[in-house]
């Protein structure tokens, strides 16, 4: 996604540059910036920031300690977790994150959750501070001051926007909102500390509803229309982006539309019914894209984390449906190419279509258990995440982690419940799962969240606990701990004739850690056991901490990633 460079908004005055932090007194100015970004944070609808409060956002603080009552402050113990917060809320709920960090090592600690935010297109909004505007680019070394701190979020964001008057603190917060309304990816607003502590008579700026997002041309979609009619084995692959873009019934009404397969990446995970008769989990997709004679790609960029495009039958009719022209270039390949939302344009294609046809996949269970007889070898992973599956119930959200049972569930759990399932993406950021759980939970108070980590993710964010313990958060975090970062570990010696470096752990006594934050601690020693006790986790509504110990686990790569063959 190519980068937005970062804006302007308003002038700076003589009097910010005399001095950045002193408040305009004249008694024409009602509001300070501080309190105008509340104000207008609260006409747009928002009600919950997670942040960690500094001396560049004092005023910011008190802004938003005046709109208590309409904006609840969620405060965290590390600024990564404001970001990954955000995420999880805004990719659970729909609506948009908020992160409010000081500038500096705060925006650099936060860049984590953003990259992981742009790599999901999710809808977050990065509230940051700024040194006084007076010094900003002048290298005078003033507090959290780093180099050209605009152009790294303009670079990390679909835009950056950098505010240098109080007076258009509310117009620069509304635009933001409107562009996360109406695309994916995140935004940042940046406030330096006169900004905020300046006065302004503006008024608040009334919200806009979303508009709805383009399908695409309709030549294009007539083309691809054709195409996908004629087919005689089309299969739909789901990616990322269809997550994103919300397409829970328009995918599988277009699956029935075409009579095709209907089958996700691990990234797509979650942007359909894994219950719908014609829907697979992601393993499926090798044998599915292996027989079909046309390929529907919505919302993948059609590459696999090293650059390896997406395996197809040779001769395939290859559509791409994608919002991101990019997608489409080398060394990918395209018969016909729509830039287009795809939700929206999976709508047009069902409306261009005849009615519903008839699967032409005449085996599906016999490929859905081809699958499960891949999988078979890897236990114990196998049977903990059906553990995970049995305990939740259908509305549940599950945070996925990079862990060993974690990368099991991308390829057994079925996601019953829209929005209900939560991965890194692309980036495949270790240690972002608990912080992005606690947003999930914050944004669903009346749904089930679980955070499923590794001891070695968990260890990134494990000061959380504090926060959610803070903040009464019913959230449940499930840690499979094997004392390593496994995973490193045994590629390490497969690679290295069984050497390794760097991947042993010491963690803490789980349950001791859980008692020391006043938080409910059990420990499991099998996956009948973790199905109980999560189950009655769960029923509590309290936060809680499973600990399960293992040993080591079988590689699953070498399965997963195994090309599929025909049977001779």
């Amino acid at each position: 996604m190519p980068s937005v460079p970062t804006t302007r908004v308003g002038p700076v005055t003589d009097s910010t540059a005399t001095d950045p932090t002193a408040p305009d007194a004249s008694p024409t100015s009602p509001l300070t910036g501080g309190q105008a970004m509340a104000r207008q944070l609260a006409t747009e609808g928002v009600r919950h920031i997670f942040g960690i409060p500094g001396v560049q956002l004092d005023y910011a603080s008190d802004g938003l300690a005046g709109f208590a009552d309409q904006l609840q402050f969620i405060n965290a113990r590390h600024e990564q977790t404001t970001t990954y917060a955000a995420d999880g809320y805004a990719r659970t709920t729909g609506r948009i994150g908020v992160a409010l960090v000081v500038p500096g090592p705060g925006v650099l600690n936060a860049g984590a959750g953003l990259v992981t935010a742009l790599s999901c297109s999710s809808k977050v909004l990065l509230i940051s501070g700024q040194i006084p505007s007076m010094g900003i680019g002048k290298g005078y070394g003033l507090l959290h001051e780093i180099p050209d701190q605009s152009g790294i979020l303009a670079r990390l964001c679909r835009s950056s926007t950098l505010v240098t008057d109080a007076g258009q603190v509310a117009g620069a917060l509304h635009g933001a909102i409107v562009q996360l309304q109406n695309g994916p990816g995140p935004v940042a607003v940046e406030l330096p500390p006169d900004v905020l502590s300046g006065r302004t008579e503006g008024a608040a700026i009334g919200p806009e509803p979303a508009g709805t997002p383009p399908a695409g041309s309709s030549d294009d979609l007539a083309a691809a229309a054709e195409r996908l009619a004629a087919a005689e084995r089309p299969v739909i692959l789901a990616g990322g982006g269809a997550v994103a873009a919300g397409t829970w019934d328009e995918l599988t009404e277009l699956a029935e539309a075409l009579g095709a397969p209907l089958v996700s990446t691990t990234n797509g995970k979650g942007s359909f019914d894994n219950r719908h008769p014609m829907t697979f989990l992601p393993l499926a997709s090798k044998e599915l894209l292996g027989r079909a004679d046309t390929v529907l790609f919505v919302g993948s960029r059609c590459l696999d984390g090293r650059g390896n495009v997406t395996r197809t039958a040779e001769g395939a009719t290859l559509i791409a449906l994608n919002d991101d022209p990019a997608s489409f270039g080398p060394p990918r390949s395209f018969d016909v190419t729509i830039t287009g939302d795809a939700r929206t344009g999976s709508a047009a294609l069902t409306a261009m279509l005849d009615g519903e046809r008839a699967p032409w996949l005449t085996d599906a269970d016999d490929v859905r258990q081809r699958m499960l007889d891949e999988l078979a070898p890897l236990e114990p992973q196998l049977l903990y995440a059906r553990a995970l599956r049995a305990a939740l119930p259908d509305d549940a959200v599950l945070v996925n982690e990079l862990t060993q049972v974690g990368y099991m569930a991308r390829f057994v759990y079925d996601v019953r419940h829209p929005r209900s399932y939560v991965d890194p993406g692309y980036q495949g950021t270790l240690g972002y799962g608990y912080p992005t759980a606690i947003g999930a939970a914050v944004g669903n108070p009346d749904r089930p969240v679980v955070s499923v980590n590794g001891d070695g993710g968990f260890g990134y964010g494990l000061a959380e606990m504090s926060t959610v313990m803070n903040h009464g958060i019913p959230l449940v975090g499930v840690v499979f701990r094997d004392d390593a970062y496994g995973n490193v570990q045994r590629m390490h010696k497969m690679q290295f004739d069984g050497v390794h470096l760097g991947t042993e752990l010491t963690n803490p006594d789980m349950l001791a850690l859980a008692s020391a934050f006043g938080m409910a601690g059990y420990r499991a020693e099998s996956p009948d056991e973790l199905q109980s006790l999560l189950s009655a986790a769960i029923d509590a509504r309290e936060p809680a901490l499973i600990d399960v110990p293992l040993g080591i686990m079988p590689d699953p790569w070498s399965i997963v990633m195994r090309p599929w063959r025909p049977a001779s």
